[in-house]
């Protein structure tokens, strides 16, 4: 017998090589199991709410801010199942705007919408002082 030498660039031969190692790789059994994990949840105390089966509350507020303009308040009451309240705030346009609301089981909520014009401003009277001009 006589021996054969071959000469492969070695680029073919990585080509080759690679080639071989998906073949074997696809060949090859594949076993994917996981261990089972135990998952055990601490207890959660969990705090009996209170429930108040004819709610009461009131409250309002209201904000005057000269320097940003901020101009608005809101009141509001609830006995049981029925909400009543107003809201109010000055528009850019200098009106205010009067929001009445009232809510309850059976009527939902409802809205009535009042806009009273803007107060009139009495206008500064602004006098400037003469400008002497020198020749």
């Amino acid at each position: 017998g006589s021996v054969h030498s071959v000469d492969i660039p070695m680029a073919q031969l990585a080509l080759i090589a690679f080639a071989a190692l998906i073949a074997a790789s696809a060949a090859a059994p594949q076993f994917l199991a996981h261990a089972p994990v135990a998952v055990a949840h601490a207890p959660v105390a969990v705090a009996a709410e209170e429930y108040d089966p004819h709610p009461q509350y009131s409250f309002s507020y209201s904000v005057n801010d000269a320097v940003t303009g901020d101009n608005k308040g809101q009141t509001e009451t609830r006995d049981g199942d029925v909400v009543q309240g107003s809201y109010s705030l000055v528009e850019p346009d200098g009106s205010r705007r009067v929001v009445e609301y009232t809510a309850d089981s059976v009527n939902g909520f409802n809205a009535v919408v009042h806009k009273e014009a803007a107060v009139a401003h009495a206008p500064v009277a602004v006098a400037h002082a003469p400008v002497a001009y020198l020749h």
